[in-house]
């Protein structure tokens, strides 16, 4: 296990204390953000082959419940870096001396990996398509130029991880690794969303930004290179814990309300009468069975994309209607910022807002349904005897 549960506790409780803040502000979650590079865990997927801990996907969703518990903004920021280790644990795609002398840095300050991916005209490439940011030669590496969306975390990070096009006559698709803060990077704060706030997830801009020859990540034909849904199935499937988390942060609040609240004309606390047990009752019933749903998919060793699909879709919609289930069971103080539970209402919104977005995930299972109809109906009509016409004289 790549964590100490009592670390993973004390970590959890300081980003429960610095979220409101982050989320009234919107401002990047410093805060946070070093709680969790101390404790390790932005390296917690690290191969052994370099000296880490080697966590698999699964201590990577534990870890990332857990921080979604304390602050699920921390947590989606943290994830993207999480997996990118995860990433080259399994693939090798990065050149070793830049990842050796990334993981050098972590030690020294946190190391903030995202990929910048969508684009204005573009939309989500897991809808299709291909990027309009460019990559042009130069004598020593690239030249990036265009403008990426929903970048978590931008502001923070150590380095993106910009999808582009190369300018070569044949052109190549990939991913090249820039660093923060070099000339032509511009942060263009528009991330106004309803939850999620601290993740500023805002555009940002590249303008001739020169990076090493190093730094380009699997260049590969256009023809292979859109995104494969099916393939990052498990991963969407993990990072669904950072809402399991914030829906268990709500259940606690509505519980603890629950104990605390006495009204005078009751004389005993609400969460003894009939019908608050039968709301406890039912936000379990969806935010445990939701935890349930995730972890035994990500256990399985069937590799079924569309299994972890279904987990995901399934989930994610117990985790929304729990907590909407305790903002209104509460009333008016479900609805205060005091509880924290409008907080989490808010957050946990965006659950299957992530690509693929839920109409394309249903899509997909829809598709693969059919698919497995024709199959057995093909396999059906194989295996039916051949019954001879006789003929009449």
């Amino acid at each position: 296990m790549p964590y100490s549960q009592i670390a993973l506790d004390d970590t959890v409780r300081l980003l429960a204390e610095a979220a409101p803040e982050a989320d009234q502000t919107g401002q990047f979650p410093w805060a946070g953000i070093r709680v969790v590079h101390q404790a390790g865990l932005l390296e917690s997927t690290v191969s052994n082959r370099y000296g880490g801990k080697g966590g698999t996907l699964s201590d990577a969703a534990h870890i990332l419940a857990a921080l979604g518990r304390g602050d699920p903004s921390v947590a989606l920021i943290s994830a993207m870096t999480i997996f990118n280790h995860l990433g080259q644990a399994t693939k090798s795609h990065w050149p070793d001396d830049l990842y050796r002398r990334l993981l050098a840095e972590a030690k020294e300050r946190p190391l903030l990996l995202n990929a910048a991916r969508v684009e204005p005209e573009l939309g989500s490439p897991a809808r299709g398509g291909l990027p309009a940011t460019v990559a042009r030669r130069t004598p020593n590496g690239w030249s990036i130029t265009g403008r990426k969306r929903f970048v978590t975390g931008a502001h923070g990070l150590s380095h993106f991880l910009v999808w582009a096009h190369t300018d070569e006559l044949s052109a190549r698709v990939g991913t090249f690794v820039v660093p923060n803060g070099l000339p032509g990077i511009r942060v263009i704060e528009n991330w106004k969303s309803l939850g999620m706030r601290a993740t500023g997830s805002h555009d940002v801009e590249y303008v001739d930004v020169e990076v090493p020859a190093e730094n380009a990540l699997e260049l590969v034909d256009p023809s292979v290179a859109q995104q494969d849904n099916r393939a990052h199935a498990a991963m969407n499937l993990a990072l669904t814990a950072i809402y399991l988390g914030a829906a268990e942060a709500a259940q606690s609040a509505f519980t603890r309300f629950a104990h605390e609240r006495i009204p005078s004309n009751l004389g005993h606390p609400i969460a003894r009468t009939e019908r608050f047990v039968t709301l406890s009752g039912e936000i379990d019933l969806l935010v445990s069975g939701a935890r349930e749903i995730i972890f035994s998919a990500l256990a399985s060793t069937d590799g079924a994309a569309e299994r972890l699909i279904r987990a995901r879709l399934i989930a994610g919609r117990q985790l929304r209607e729990a907590v909407q289930l305790a903002v209104r069971g509460l009333g008016n103080p479900g609805l205060n910022a005091d509880l924290g539970i409008e907080r989490h209402f808010r957050d946990v919104q965006s659950v299957l807002v992530h690509a693929p977005q839920e109409d394309t995930s249903i899509l997909m299972l829809g598709r693969a349904a059919y698919q497995k109809w024709n199959a057995e109906e093909a396999a059906r009509i194989e295996r039916s005897p051949v019954i001879p016409v006789l003929k009449t004289a």
